[in-house]
């Protein structure tokens, strides 16, 4: 998370304030974690490696796969991208066995530091055990000073650790039961991949708040954060696991517990919004087809009259065209992306900070001048890329700069795995609609209304008795407790670790 006192994570609304510690990210939602298992086949290791590439979009920061070959485990987890390590056949030839997960990951609690990097393993009194984790849980501190009370000793921060001494104390005889007895002790939202020697584990959190599905790849099952993991690798969609599943395969087949009562699901509505890659399939919906729904939704509720629709890339495209094919206004690829900026680039002085802003983004003069324009966007945080892109139209030329967000203003936190900042950061939950559209300088501002999010899920509107999904960044009313979060004593969010090198 970042720090909401911090300059750096706050709107300013000096003109040049912005470029000066712009850090070529934006003021975009940061992924969050993205999990992959496969079981009994003899390119294990491989298989999970272009997974976690189909998976890249969930976490840029670490990737680990972990790999056992019938008489030891196997680990490589590093900083960085998936393909700058496991691209390399020599690394991918130290993860021999039949069964692997694999893991990518965006920090959301803990640092960026190697012993973060998951898959985490541990030898407990059964065997090895490896765990990845997408999402986060909100008693996870708490578990956390409780076992370290009991005498833990903790290698990370990251609050997956957790759930590995949590199975590592339970005194059930089955490694299910352990596992079981795990998962009933912790509060949030996860999407677990894990092994042993002889099993593949995955796991959803009785809500579903993150998602998890189940393909098949020559015979073999598969986990996966995402359809798109199983296209990459030609494998066969089966289905969603469902909310409050554990879902076990071994030797003897599959095996599938739900051991919570059920509750209605509430799976996170920023997976539509953001998060899963456009060609997903997420609780049966196309990402793709969603997506544009939001942007005719939005030009239902709040068309101007403008010459051009213009989205903002990459994660505005989808709207902006439902946008566009709704209201007859042209689609037109008025700001292009530049792929290739790197996220550490050197900015010494003053001059080149000011350059480096439109190294990412860079407006297309030609679709543009003199032209009203309607940039289409996925969400607004902290408004920072958006008052830098409407400066870029208009300095290209356009007319008139209308903006529109495919999705209702973010007003509250998240602790379920997004890394946004607390109220004090985010623009929509400290300025009036009139006042963030004046911090972003365009000619008019407006959200798609929370109902008409619902409308464009398919839904009749919104039910504050039985909301759908979870969507508390913009009602405020969060699906589980948040116990982390109402203890009297202080929780650090970052704990100390040691520095090492990686």
């Amino acid at each position: 998370m970042k720090n909401p006192s911090d300059p750096a994570d706050q709107l300013d609304l000096n003109p040049t304030a912005i470029e000066l510690q712009d850090d070529l990210e934006g003021d975009t939602l940061r992924e969050e974690c993205g999990v992959f298992g496969i079981f009994g086949h003899p390119e294990a290791a491989a298989i999970t490696a272009l997974g976690l590439h189909a998976l890249q979009h969930r976490g840029q920061e670490a990737a680990g796969i972990v790999s056992f070959d019938g008489s030891r485990f196997h680990s490589e987890r590093r900083l960085g991208l998936v393909g700058d390590t496991f691209s390399r056949r020599e690394v991918i030839e130290r993860l021999p066995g039949s069964i692997a997960v694999g893991h990518v990951r965006y920090s959301t609690t803990g640092a960026t530091i190697l012993r973060n990097v998951q898959p985490l393993f541990a030898e407990l009194n059964a065997g090895g055990f490896a765990v990845g984790h997408n999402g986060n849980l909100t008693n996870g501190l708490t578990l956390r000073r409780e076992l370290v009370r009991n005498g833990a000793m903790m290698q990370s921060t990251t609050d997956t650790e957790v759930i590995l001494h949590l199975v590592a104390q339970s005194k059930r005889g089955r490694f299910i039961d352990r596992f079981i007895e795990a998962l009933r002790a912790i509060e949030g939202a996860y999407s677990l991949v894990s092994m042993t020697n002889k099993k593949l584990v995955g796991a959803r959190d009785p809500l579903g708040i993150r998602p998890l599905v189940l393909g098949e790849l020559d015979g073999c099952p598969i986990l996966a954060s995402e359809t798109c993991a199983l296209d990459m690798i030609g494998a066969k969609y089966v289905r969603d696991i469902e909310p409050g599943e554990i879902i076990v395969f071994d030797e003897r087949g599959a095996e599938s517990h739900k051991p919570f009562p059920p509750k209605a699901p509430r799976p996170c509505i920023f997976e539509y919004i953001y998060f899963s890659r456009p060609d997903s399939i997420v609780g049966g919906r196309s990402v793709y087809d969603v997506r544009k729904a939001f942007g005719a939704q939005l030009a239902r509720e709040s068309h101007v009259e403008v010459d051009v629709v213009v989205p903002v890339p990459d994660s505005g495209v989808p709207a902006a065209i439902g946008y566009s094919q709704y209201s007859g206004v042209p689609f037109e690829l008025g700001i292009i992306r530049n792929h290739y900026v790197g996220r550490t680039f050197i900015q010494p002085t003053q001059s080149v900070r000011e350059l480096g802003v439109r190294m990412k983004h860079s407006a297309n003069r030609a679709a543009i001048e003199g032209k009203r324009i309607i940039l289409i966007d996925d969400s607004l945080v902290r408004g920072t890329t958006s008052k830098k892109i409407v400066r870029m139209m208009r300095d290209a030329g356009a007319r008139e700069v209308h903006f529109r967000l495919a999705s209702p203003p973010i007003l509250y936190p998240d602790y379920y795995g997004i890394d946004l900042p607390d109220r004090g950061g985010l623009l929509a939950a400290t300025h009036s609609l009139d006042e963030m559209r004046e911090a972003i300088g365009a000619d008019s501002l407006a959200f798609l209304s929370i109902d008409g999010m619902y409308r464009a899920m398919g839904e009749p509107g919104r039910d504050p008795a039985n909301p759908k999904f979870s969507d508390h960044c913009f009602t405020g009313d969060y699906p589980t407790h948040l116990t982390d979060h109402s203890e009297t004593e202080p929780q650090p969010r970052q704990l100390s670790l040691l520095a090492e090198a990686s």
